[in-house]
């Protein structure tokens, strides 16, 4: 199973074009997806669930066109959007049931097996019969996973899942698309890097609409070895130092600012930082917006 993006591009009657002759070829297992917010990523997710129209470009899920074909890609598509809503007074088991039943799956006892079989899966069986409303955020996302699941989708879209939950929920969200992403492609469109690094083996960074960069994590990171450059400095001389340096981020330590640069080769006063992803992604970012973080 492939998913084949090429040249897609669309833009909204407001003028704000959020996507621009993107291009991505994306594999089973879990892919990331970057990018700030506004950067485009939801409406490149959208497009590919069959949500929203495109300008120009096309989607390819192997033989399915899926600007074209989309009641064929609903078919095998499982969605988890970054804001979702659900009937609060209703249990997960019962509506879990009624999004099978919606999705074609009529035989009562088949569908009571596999609503068991996702809830347990989720670790929601136990509270299968609590009302939606009473479930905490990292609860609501599983269950969000599980709605998803049905059908045994060949894709995956997650918008956003991890953004305000716990340490705790966040780690247990992680196990469980790691466990999907074995037998499918799965797309995480977030602003998490750590979500990338600790999940996916392929991805993507999007920024104003356009794809900046893209491959294997580790590759990205080994390409700014030997270029990342940290130092402390007092906070009224960040300005000074953004102007004269590639600044790509800065965090408070020990009562000072430290910065880390993006430079060809050591700078006076600078010590070497080993990169990571978070570097790649402020590094590609600040490039295209002008902003440190």
């Amino acid at each position: 199973m492939q998913l084949k993006i090429e040249n897609l591009s669309k833009t909204y009657s407001n003028g704000v074009q959020a996507l621009k002759d993107v291009s991505l070829t994306i594999n089973q297992g879990m892919f990331g997806l970057l990018g700030p917010n506004g950067a485009g990523k939801s409406s490149l997710m959208r497009t590919i669930a069959t949500l929203q129209e495109a300008d120009s470009g096309s989607v390819q899920l192997d033989t399915i066109d899926v600007l074209r074909q989309k009641e064929e890609v609903r078919k095998i598509l499982g969605y988890l959007p970054q804001e979702f809503g659900v009937y609060p007074r209703v249990s997960a088991e019962t509506m879990l049931d009624h999004i099978a039943d919606l999705k074609g799956i009529g035989n009562s006892r088949e569908r009571k097996e596999i609503v068991a079989g996702l809830l347990q899966k989720v670790n929601l069986y136990d509270v299968r019969k609590k009302n939606i409303g009473t479930y905490s955020g990292g609860m609501k996302q599983r269950f969000g996973i599980a709605q998803a699941l049905i059908g045994n989708p060949k894709l995956i879209i997650v918008d956003e899942p991890t953004a305000g939950l716990d340490p705790a929920e966040r780690n247990r969200f992680h196990n469980l698309l790691s466990e999907i992403g074995e037998n499918t492609i799965v797309i995480l469109s977030t602003h998490i890097v750590e979500d990338v690094t600790n999940l996916c083996s392929d991805m993507a960074i999007i920024c104003l609409g356009e794809v900046v960069a893209k491959g294997n994590p580790n590759e990205l990171v080994a390409s700014l070895n030997g270029k990342v450059f940290r130092k402390l400095i007092e906070k009224p001389e960040l300005d000074q130092y953004r102007a004269d340096y590639q600044v790509i981020s800065s965090s408070l330590k020990m009562g000072k600012t430290q910065i880390r640069v993006v430079a060809d080769e050591l700078l006076m006063g600078f010590e070497a930082a080993t990169p990571d992803l978070e570097d790649v992604y402020f590094a590609e970012i600040t490039a295209r917006q002008g902003l440190a973080v």
